[in-house]
This record gives C-alpha cells, structure tokens and sequence, in this order.
C-alpha cells in the first residue's frame, strides 16, 4: 500500500477528528499519528520521564485517536515524543519560572513539536504534508505563505502558531480553520464520530489540567518569602515567588492590613532573587500598567519584518482583544513596541504577536516592560 500524502495529528480530541474526517471526504491521501508528549515519571528531583508508560488521560486520549482512525479506515501510528518534549520544551518553561519569568510552553511545544518532530516523523513515513485541528488558516499571498487567523475569532490560535515559517506552512494543512467551533461539532455528531461531545484539552500543552503549584512544585520546590505592598510593608507570605504571576489575585492569602480597604490583592512585581513578591490593591493598579516593552529577537513568518519602523496591532497574551501599537526594530532583531494606550499586566516571558489585519506577522518573547517596579524586580 503506498504511503498517505498527508499524515493527520490525531490527539483524541473533536478537533482533529473533523479535521481527518473533512480531508477524506476531500479524497485526500490521509493516515492519523498519534503523539504522546509526556509520561508522568518523573522524580520529584526533576529527572527526566522516561519515555514508556504514559498516564490515564494520555491513554484515553490514545483509544480515541485510534477509534476515529478506525471508523474512517484510515492507518493509525503512535510515536513517543516525550524526550523530546522534555528537551526542546519543558527544560525551557522549568528554566523561565526559576528566572522570575512566566513562559508559554504551548508556543515553544508548536515550533518544536508539532511542526518540527511531527512534521519530521510524517516525511519519514513517506507524507508530503501534515495537517492539524487548529483554528487558524494558511494562505499563499504575493509569492509567500501567510499564516491567518482562524475564522471562530473566540477559537482562534494563530497566536500560539507564530513561531511558524515557510517551510512548516508550505507544509501545513489546517482544515477546519475556515469553520466555527459549533459547526466543528455538528460535523462530528453528523458523522457519528465518539468525539463529537467530548470535552476541550485544557492547561499546559500536553500535560493538560492540574493544580499547576502541585504539579511545579515538583521541579521548583516550595521557597517561602515575604509579600510586600507597594510600600514595603510586609503583608503576608508565599509559598515561592516563581508560582505567582503579574495581574495574579488568586491564591495570595493576604488578609486585612492595618490601615488599608478590604479589597483584592493583585501581584505588581516579582524580586526572584530577593524571594519577595509585591502586591497592591486594585485591578487597575498603576502598578500593573505600561505603555512600552521591549523583546527578544523576534521571529518573522515572511522570512524578515515589514520595515525597520511600522504600525500594525499586538496581543501580548492570548484572548487580548487586538491593542494598536508602533514597532521598532532595534539592531539586534529584538522588538522596541509602544502602545497606543497603557496595557495591564504586561508579562516578560510571555508571547508578543503582531497582527494585520487578518495575517498574523510574527511575534517575540517579551523581554522588559516600563512597568513602575519592572527595573526594580527584573532579574540581571
């Protein structure tokens, strides 16, 4: 039997099912591969899972695959990816937490894993092309390929794509990106695919749902500190400065405090070197607000930016509704962005995408931001 030319990635889920489902009905070349990227392993020292039994959700995710495979007659293959999963991506978002940063592994899991083990795995299996239930589209425009958003905007997952290049979009195949999430499902139960009702993947990419302080806990141990207000003054105490977050409120503990109101605590800044976390009150704290930032060497998915200087809109974190904001290029690749209006919450570690219109131009890790405590918690 020749080999299918489009090899599906099947994670279990409704997604990638319609997806295998509407490229057959399409009479394409298709066959599924399943891919599981994490083994519950590991010590609680940090030593890399082995790469053998996966956990229960892994396997029920494995069965389901597998039976949609079945019921459309197409060949299923299952690889273990988790090696390199712990290399290329969980060593970097353990190394970013114990930095005071607060990293994105589903980005680094995509350029990674998705479009780069996967993508090697299904040429070696003799494909020409990979396709995936994400919700985002590709287009060819003006002799280059362009990576857009998906059609359902509250679906939409060009954000998390933006590592893309030619090469993995000249490769790619997206399609149910032109369809929102509720016709995805129609399609499923339509088919009568055992997927059709079952429940979205939440959490990190490939570990899925935990309680995210347990599960850290287990790589960077428990460091307890003090909680600071924006004044110094000592309110209560944490657990470990690298669990908390910018914009946080939950899971502070921080009762009354002499002197001031009875409203929420948000986390303002991060000292990870002095094992301090500050805090104020509001929402809307001056304290979380800033109208620049500054980035590592951005990514391009033309190949090279749009002009040394331009205008275009940013999200600096995934369901941002679009900001407006100006980008310079510094000589280095990285991002100098200055936004129309002030932003909340501006997160180093976190991903900034660029936007026009409906194509996503690329992004860059955000680096620093004008945050009031920034350049006092900012790691050297």
């Amino acid at each position: 039997m020749s080999a299918a030319r489009v090899i599906v990635g099947m994670s279990g889920g409704v997604d990638s099912s319609v997806a295998a489902l509407l490229l057959q009905r399409q009479g394409e070349s298709i066959a599924g591969l399943f891919m599981q990227n994490w083994n519950d392993e590991a010590s609680s020292d940090g030593a890399e899972p082995s790469a053998g039994r996966g956990d229960c959700r892994a396997e029920d995710d494995r069965r389901d695959a597998l039976g949609i495979c079945g019921r459309l007659g197409i060949s299923f293959h299952a690889r273990n990816f988790a090696a390199e999963y712990w290399a290329g991506v969980f060593e970097h978002f353990l190394a970013e937490y114990r930095a005071g940063r607060t990293p994105n592994p589903d980005v680094l899991c995509n350029r990674e894993i998705k479009f780069k083990t996967f993508l090697d795995q299904a040429h070696a299996l003799g494909a020409e092309q990979i396709a995936t239930g994400h919700y985002a589209q590709v287009a060819r425009r003006d002799g280059r390929w362009c990576l857009l958003r998906g059609a359902d905007t509250g679906k939409d997952q060009s954000y998390f794509l933006h590592q893309l290049g030619q090469a993995q979009l000249a490769a790619t195949l997206f399609p149910i990106g032109h369809l929102p999430k509720a016709q995805v499902r129609a399609l499923a139960a339509e088919a009568g695919l055992p997927t059709a009702a079952k429940k979205d993947s939440t959490g990190i990419c490939f570990i899925g749902e935990r309680d995210f302080r347990d599960f850290l806990g287990r790589y960077l141990p428990a460091r307890p500190g003090e909680i600071r207000s924006v004044d110094g003054t000592r309110v209560g105490e944490h657990a470990g400065a690298w669990y908390y977050t910018l914009g946080q409120r939950e899971g502070l503990h921080v009762g009354g405090v002499r002197g001031r109101p009875a409203a929420p605590w948000y986390v303002v800044g991060k000292d990870v070197a002095a094992n301090v976390l500050y805090v104020d009150q509001g929402t809307d704290s001056p304290y979380l607000l800033s109208s620049h930032l500054q980035t590592e060497t951005a990514h391009w998915i033309a190949g090279s930016p749009p002009a040394a200087r331009f205008s275009c809109t940013a999200k600096t974190r995934y369901r941002q509704d679009d900001q407006a904001c100006e980008v310079t290029l510094d000589g280095d690749g990285a991002l100098s962005v200055a936004f129309a209006l002030p932003q909340r919450a501006v997160t180093p570690g976190q991903s900034l995408v660029l936007y026009r219109g409906d194509e996503c131009l690329g992004g860059a890790v955000i680096a620093r931001t004008d945050a009031p405590l920034e350049r006092k918690t900012s790691p050297a």
